[in-house]
């Protein structure tokens, strides 16, 4: 990791005064908002939302891309020393202060919209969980030095999941559907704030409700290089939650990039892996895939 290099931040302003790290014992504090005078003070102002309909780059507020923004700050051998938790509702989402000793530190700030905060004990593995759910993430990590005078840092954050939108062509749902389930490997539910890869080899499990009619629904994970492929399990469940129908794919994936996967999913459904042909579309900073099935 370079010194002052700042890995998927677009805009980092940082000024201090290089001197000896303290030695005393850091106290982790979890959830804890410092003091507005601290000696670091950290600003998401923009956060990178690409448009995959336009395959435009956009920038927006953090409040308009997610829900959640975690930062956490760790001395540069992985040891976290404090942690602030946001939602959008609350008045100072986006804006974080630190009081630390002088010395060198990692800082991660990660924005999402799951349904809970990920464990980020260790920075090499910031995970997230089925029962959380898996959105879109955006991340910036780099390190930063605390000297004699505060630390003021505007941060932009980027996009680093992969998402397979999975599509239901067919007019209506079967009789006794109720819910959709989405069983997936070969991707990661957790992240290295290093890299912004994936990290585990997870098995990740979504259900949805679809009394409502849905028939379009958002799979995310970190993959563990740019590209790669996900096998992917796709069930129709009844009430009880027994499987009525099920189809498998094996779906190509890139880092940043929507895989469209479309078709009659109970037209002929069966047990069987689908054969999908792939049109690439590809642009500087987004880009899309259209699969059928």
């Amino acid at each position: 990791m370079k010194r002052i290099s700042v890995f998927f931040c677009t805009v980092c302003t940082i000024v201090a005064l290089c001197v000896v790290a303290s030695c005393e014992k850091l106290k982790i504090d979890e959830d804890v908002q410092d003091d507005s005078s601290g000696n670091l003070k950290v600003n998401v102002f923009k956060v990178e939302k690409s448009s995959f309909g336009t395959l435009t780059r956009s920038e927006k507020p953090a409040s308009e891309a997610c829900s959640r923004l975690n930062f956490a700050v760790y001395t540069l051998d992985g040891t976290r020393v404090k942690q602030v938790n946001q939602t959008s509702d609350m008045s100072d989402f986006g804006s974080a202060s630190f009081q630390l000793e002088e010395g060198d530190y990692q800082l991660v700030v990660v924005g999402h919209s799951s349904n809970g905060n990920p464990t980020m004990t260790d920075p090499t593995c910031i995970k997230f969980t089925n029962a959380q759910g898996y959105s879109d993430t955006f991340l910036c990590s780099g390190v930063v030095t605390i000297g004699d005078e505060p630390v003021d840092m505007q941060v932009s954050l980027s996009r680093i999941v992969s998402l397979c939108r999975f599509v239901i062509t067919d007019s209506e749902y079967p009789a006794g559907v109720t819910k959709m389930r989405f069983y997936y490997t070969g991707g990661s539910g957790a992240f290295d704030a290093n890299t912004g890869l994936g990290c585990v080899n997870s098995k990740q499990d979504v259900k949805f409700d679809i009394a409502s009619g849905q028939k379009q629904f958002d799979l995310y994970t970190f993959l563990h290089d740019q590209e790669g492929s996900i096998h992917l399990k796709a069930s129709a469940l009844d009430a009880e939650g027994n499987e009525l129908y099920n189809r498998e794919f094996d779906v190509p994936m890139e880092q940043n990039y929507i895989t469209w996967l479309s078709g009659s999913y109970f037209n002929g459904s069966g047990s069987s892996t689908s054969d999908i042909t792939t049109v690439t579309v590809e642009t500087d900073w987004d880009g899309e895939k259209h699969l059928t099935f």
